[in-house]
């Protein structure tokens, strides 16, 4: 590992970012420096443009991964090489607002239906009834379940913010069962890997087989499930505030688009045109029939 690589992984360390945000920004910074062969402490504002124009253009890079390069790199610059003047020659880009794909609460039950009764099953479970992102799911601990006051601890969400989500008691109840078929140690989902935990991928390839074999045509996928816990939340009339919590979101402005999407409220809203006062038929009415009318034509007509 080269001294600066090994400084930015320690200041990235410093500030407590998470283990998985460190690889990737590693990594991202490894291709900058790789596509111009060079050290980023001997690069300036213009190589850095052109790395950034490739990602668009030559490699067609997702908006994602183009914020998370340019993120590495403003980090870099700014903390690492200490070259805060660097940094608005970083911009990011603006990704497309899709809109979240929503189950309806019929095609969640045909969803889990489809996953045989077991541990993956249960694995689904908890990401809907929780609005559990894929990775809080697979490392929830024992300790984590506080089934007294119904409630389950997330330690370790996104940007390592811990929060609390209510469990429901039928959640509850198969999770003492399932613990006292396994008997979990510490991990309540524990793998052979290297972390100890249930694999990502492997629950993220279940979930898939799973919406082929109900016939759902929804592209939906592990995180739909959480879309689809906030939004029926708020189409049951959970304020925006409280699912912000429950979601473990930074901003209220994150936890808005779900208001786009909850069916209740859109049609709730309704029309404009049903407040305006009635208007006249738009073409007039047909004449009256007379007796004429109802006589056959005459002959050679």
């Amino acid at each position: 590992m080269t001294p600066l690589r090994q400084r930015f992984v320690q200041d990235l360390q410093l500030r407590n970012y998470a283990p998985r945000t460190v690889t990737t920004y590693v990594a991202a910074v490894a291709r900058f420096a790789g596509f111009h062969g060079r050290s980023p402490e001997h690069l300036g504002p213009e190589p850095i443009r052109a790395y950034l124009l490739h990602l668009v253009h030559e490699r067609r890079a997702s908006w994602s991964t183009f914020n998370q390069a340019a993120s590495a790199l403003r980090f870099l610059y700014r903390v690492t090489l200490g070259r805060p003047d660097v940094v608005p020659y970083v911009p990011y880009g603006k990704k497309p607002k899709a809109v979240p794909t929503v189950l309806s609460r019929d095609e969640v039950r045909r969803l889990l239906d489809a996953v045989p009764a077991g541990r993956a099953r249960l694995m689904l479970q908890l990401a809907y009834g929780c609005g559990l992102r894929v990775g809080e799911v697979v490392r929830l601990k024992v300790r984590d379940i506080d089934g007294g006051r119904g409630l389950r601890l997330v330690r370790q969400g996104k940007g390592r913010k811990g929060r609390l989500v209510p469990l429901s008691p039928r959640l509850l109840e198969e999770l003492r069962a399932y613990w006292r078929r396994a008997r979990p140690a510490d991990g309540l989902f524990p793998g052979p890997g290297a972390r100890g935990h249930a694999s990502l991928g492997h629950l993220q390839r279940v979930c898939h087989r799973a919406v082929r074999a109900a016939g759902l045509t929804k592209p939906a996928s592990m995180h739909t499930l959480r879309h689809s816990y906030a939004t029926h939340l708020l189409e049951a009339g959970t304020d925006l505030p409280t699912l912000q919590r429950l979601l473990g979101h930074n901003q209220l402005s994150t936890t808005l688009r779900y208001v786009h999407v909850g069916g209740d409220h859109l049609r709730a809203a309704g029309s404009p045109f049903d407040a305006l006062p009635p208007t006249g038929p738009s073409e007039p009415p047909p004449a009256p029939l007379t007796p004429e009318d109802l006589l056959p034509p005459a002959a050679g007509a």
